[in-house]
């Protein structure tokens, strides 16, 4: 009999109000099942986000280096239970367990600089016009929030909002995917045993129906997202219309563009770890190369010859390089992009196909796969795949490199191999993306830096760093006139 699991709401472990379940299961075989989780519905975020809004003035009022102390609590129980939950996360997601581990770690950090900010609420002290007065601004939390991530990092992704959320004295409803509730029970139990008072945080499980009554819920303060862009959208309508506060992190169309003067050995570790590690399953995926012609030919053949020799199976088995798709609709979204690819007139030079043969099973497992030939009108040059397959165009310069890498509505990351200093930070400058490696591939993120995109990516706010603090505190300008009698501002003090 499958595990049961259940929704954490002011402190206490209960059932959806529905008594219903969903099931999740193992994507490398999808006859394993994790666990069945509540599939919640509008009365158990109503309960969820009561709870929230009763713990709200007492959260607040908590000393902020008070909260950091809990969070630094949940750094050590991470640290911890890193290997079981990483182990966990592989079998409910599919990435390797080296990918689920590092997932672990960015939480880790997270929450250790979380912590650390909570003794740098800095407001200012600036002067005033007029004497004897004192002008101030100072932080305060927005309030009650909600949180909604995707399924491809359970764990990091999370913190991301949640620990400068509680760090800033927000208290939070957290939705994960229901494509791995196991991995948003797991982080709210150490949530729990790091002693998060009641009510400060909740996990309310289920579909998208949870998430959009949580995001109308008129006592929810502020939203936070990830994942695509056609929800994002649909969120920060719905927040607009009521003046919600909203934090959008979206799709990506990541560039990689190498220059004739690349270190092409580096370059050829940076396109196989950013094209088909997390099976091309990241936002910041390098789902587009774009090669100088001088040494377009070679490094295709290159990477062709190094991706043939990528090991495909379950992520919990040792000398594994890539997992499964997440589901039977993630393998025939990128079927379907490869046939698109090869109709507009793209050349499939590498896969393209579901894999199949030993220790694969019935697992959603798809082929590394490489187009050539790709022009920038093509639907494999403009839409997110969210696989692993990776798309080659041919330039002749720098500036035809840049045109291309634009071309399109998403602005993530992106990134450039080359041995000219100048050429890099031109290129920091022209890349219109809300992150550039320089020889480094479009994906990877550390905690202390700002993370987020422009264009159809986000909306302007900033996970990780202190951006993140700046989306979840709000600033309050304060007046202190010591001077005994009535001073108006901008009437009395200018001569005419």
């Amino acid at each position: 009999m499958a595990d049961l699991f259940t929704n954490y709401i002011d402190g206490t472990w209960q059932p959806a109000a529905s008594e219903q379940t969903f099931t999740s299961t193992s994507p490398a075989d999808p006859s394993d099942v994790v666990g069945e989780f509540p599939a919640s519905g509008p009365a158990d975020v109503d309960r969820a986000v009561e709870a929230a809004r009763a713990a709200f003035p007492g959260w607040k009022k908590t000393p902020a280096p008070e909260r950091g102390k809990i969070l630094r609590r949940i750094g050590d129980l991470l640290t911890e239970r890193k290997s079981d939950m990483a182990r966990a996360m592989t079998r409910e997601m599919g990435k390797t367990v080296e990918e689920t581990k590092g997932d672990v770690q960015e939480a880790i950090d997270t929450a250790y600089y979380a912590a650390s900010e909570t003794r740098r609420l800095f407001g200012t002290t600036v002067p005033s016009e007029l004497p004897d007065k004192m002008n101030m601004d100072i932080l305060q939390p927005v309030g009650v929030a909600g949180v909604i991530t995707a399924w491809n990092f359970p764990v990091a992704v999370p913190t991301w909002k949640i620990f400068p959320a509680l760090a800033a004295g927000n208290t939070l409803v957290f939705k994960p995917s229901e494509e791995a509730p196991h991995c948003g029970a797991l982080l709210t139990e150490v949530l729990e045993d790091a002693g998060v008072p009641d009510g400060v945080f909740n996990l309310v499980q289920g579909a998208g129906k949870v998430g959009a009554h949580l995001t109308e819920h008129p006592e929810i303060d502020a939203m936070a997202f990830t994942g695509s862009s056609e929800v994002g959208a649909k969120i920060g309508a719905a927040c607009g219309r009521d003046n919600k506060k909203c934090s959008l992190e979206m799709g990506g169309k990541n560039p990689m563009i190498v220059m004739e003067d690349a270190d092409l050995d580096l370059a050829l570790e940076g396109v196989l770890w950013g094209a088909f590690g997390t099976t091309g399953q990241r936002c910041t995926a390098t789902s587009r190369l774009i090669c100088h012609e001088d040494v377009h030919d070679a490094f295709v053949e290159q990477i062709k010859d190094a991706a043939t020799d990528l090991v495909l199976g379950d992520g919990l088995e040792e000398g594994v390089d890539v997992g499964p798709l997440i589901k039977q609709a993630a393998v025939d979204k990128v079927e379907h992009y490869v046939g698109v690819g090869q109709e507009e007139g793209a050349d499939l030079v590498l896969g393209g196909s579901r894999a199949s043969g030993d220790g694969l099973g019935d697992g959603f497992f798809f082929e590394p796969t490489i187009f050539t030939g790709v022009e920038p009108d093509m639907t494999i040059a403009q839409e997110e795949i969210f696989g692993p397959v990776l798309s080659v165009f041919s330039v002749s310069s720098y500036e035809e490199a840049v045109e291309i890498a634009n071309d399109t509505r998403y602005g993530l990351s992106s990134s450039i191999y080359t041995q000219d200093v100048t050429r890099s930070f031109r290129a920091m400058q022209d890349l219109e993306a809300g992150i550039t490696y320089v020889n480094g591939p479009t994906i990877g993120a550390e905690a202390h830096m700002p993370f987020g995109g422009v264009k159809d990516t986000g909306n302007g706010h900033r996970d990780g760093g202190y951006g993140a603090f700046e989306f979840w505190t709000e600033h309050k300008t304060v007046y202190v006139d010591f001077s005994g009698r009535l001073q108006k501002a901008q009437m009395d003090n200018v001569d005419d």
